[in-house]
C-alpha cells in the first residue's frame, strides 16, 4: 500500500516557524497588498520554512478571502478558424505575464449557444470578461444578464460597443482590398459572404458597395454569394459563382479560412489563381502566406487585439469609475500572389469552357 503524502498547511509552516497561523496568513496576503507591518526577520522566517515544506497556498480560499480569483471568462465563436486561436493566444500571453489564468467557452456562433456560454461563464469566479464573439447580436435578456453580472467587460469588435473594446479595422481594409482589385481592372468583383449571420460582415458588405458606386461600377447583387461559414459552405457558394457565364474575374471573401476553399473549388473546376480568377480576403491567418499560392489579404492584427483587450480589462478593474475606453487596431493590406490583372476575354472563354467541363 503507498503511503499518502500530507501536504503541509499553515499549521505546519507556523510551529517550524515559530509563529501564530495568523502571522503566516499575513505574510501570505503581504506579499500582495504591503499592508499588514510584519518584521523582515519574520517574514523572511516564514518564508524559508514554506518553501523547505513544500508549502503552496491555497488558492480558491485566497479567492474567496480576497474576492480576486486572478481568472478570466473569454466568449468565442470556434476554434476552427484560426483567426480566433490568434486572438486567444494574444489573450492568453498577455494574461498569463499579469498573472491572470483564462476560463475559455465557446459559442460555435450559434445565438442560443453564446447566450447559454455568457450564462455559464457568469457562473464561474472570474474577475472580468473578453468577448470575441458577436455580442452586440445577443437577445436583450442576455445583455441584461451581462450588466447584471456586476463585472467588467471587454469586447473586440468591427462595429463598436457600449464597453471598454477593441475595434478592428475590416472597414478600411475592404476598401483598401477592393480599390487594389480595381486597379488590376477588376469590374466584375464576387463576394463569397461565408457568415453565420447577415450582420456580421456589414462592415465588409457596405464598403464593398460603396467602392463600386464610387467607381461608377454597376453593382451586380447576384456576384454576392451568400453562404454559411464552413469549408464546404465556401467550395459550394464558390462553384455557383464560377459557373455563371458571366462569371466574376475576381473573388473578395469574407476571411482567409474560407479563401481556402475557395481556392480549392477554382482548382476543381480547371482554373488557376490568379491567372483566370484573383482571390482576395481577410485576417491575415499563418497558413495564409503557405499556400499556393500565397493569399492577398487585410490583416487587422488578432494577436495584437488580444493583448489591448487584457491591458482594458486590466486597467478597467483597477480603475472601475473611469470613462469607456476604445483602442483602434487599425488595419494592412498585404498584397501577394493570389491577386493579379484581369484576365483577356479569349482567356477567359477558354477558361470557362474548361471549368464547365470539369463540374
Amino acid at each position: 500500500m503507498k503511503n499518502i503524502v500530507k501536504r503541509p498547511t499553515q499549521k505546519d509552516v507556523a510551529e517550524k516557524a515559530g509563529v501564530s497561523r495568523s502571522t503566516v496568513s499575513y505574510v501570505l496576503n503581504d506579499m500582495v497588498d504591503q499592508k499588514i507591518p510584519i518584521s523582515a526577520e519574520t517574514r523572511q522566517r516564514v518564508l524559508n520554512v514554506m518553501t523547505a515544506l513544500g508549502y503552496e497556498p491555497d488558492s480558491r480560499a485566497q479567492s474567496l478571502r480576497s474576492g480576486n480569483t486572478k481568472t478570466f471568462g473569454v466568449l468565442f465563436p470556434d476554434m476552427k478558424n484560426p483567426y480566433h486561436v490568434e486572438m486567444i493566444t494574444g489573450i492568453g500571453d498577455e494574461a498569463q505575464a499579469a498573472g491572470y489564468s483564462l476560463h475559455l467557452s465557446q459559442s460555435f456562433d450559434n445565438p442560443e449557444n453564446e447566450n447559454q456560454s455568457f450564462r455559464e461563464l457568469v457562473k464561474h469566479q472570474v474577475d472580468g470578461f473578453i468577448l470575441l464573439s458577436s455580442f452586440e447580436l445577443l437577445p436583450a435578456k442576455t445583455l441584461k444578464h451581462i450588466h447584471k453580472s456586476g463585472r467588467p467587460i471587454v469586447a473586440i469588435t468591427s462595429t463598436g460597443s457600449e464597453f471598454d473594446h477593441v475595434l478592428n479595422g475590416y472597414g478600411e481594409g475592404a476598401r483598401g482590398l477592393m480599390l487594389h482589385l480595381i486597379e488590376l481592372g477588376h469590374h466584375r468583383i464576387g463576394f463569397v459572404y461565408g457568415v453565420s449571420r447577415d450582420t456580421l460582415g456589414y462592415d465588409r458588405l457596405n464598403v464593398y458597395y460603396d467602392v463600386l458606386k464610387q467607381h461608377s461600377i454597376p453593382v451586380d447583387d447576384q456576384l454576392i454569394q451568400r453562404c454559411g461559414y464552413t469549408l464546404e459552405d465556401g467550395y459550394q457558394a464558390t462553384r455557383q459563382l464560377l459557373s455563371r457565364p458571366d462569371r466574376p474575374t475576381a473573388l473578395l471573401v469574407i476571411n482567409d479560412y474560407l479563401a481556402f476553399s475557395v481556392i480549392r473549388a477554382a482548382a476543381d473546376m480547371g482554373l488557376h489563381v490568379p491567372d483566370d480568377i484573383s482571390v482576395a480576403s481577410f485576417d491575415n491567418i499563418l497558413l495564409g502566406n503557405y499556400t499556393v499560392p500565397r493569399m492577398t489579404t487585410v490583416s487587422t492584427f488578432p494577436e495584437q487585439n488580444g493583448r489591448d483587450a487584457v491591458h482594458l480589462l486590466l486597467n478597467r478593474i483597477a480603475n472601475p469609475d473611469q470613462p469607456r475606453k476604445v483602442i483602434a487596431s487599425g488595419s494592412q493590406v498585404l498584397i501577394r500572389e493570389s491577386t493579379g490583372p484581369v484576365p483577356t476575354s479569349n482567356e477567359r472563354s477558354t477558361d470557362f469552357r474548361s471549368a464547365s467541363g470539369s463540374a
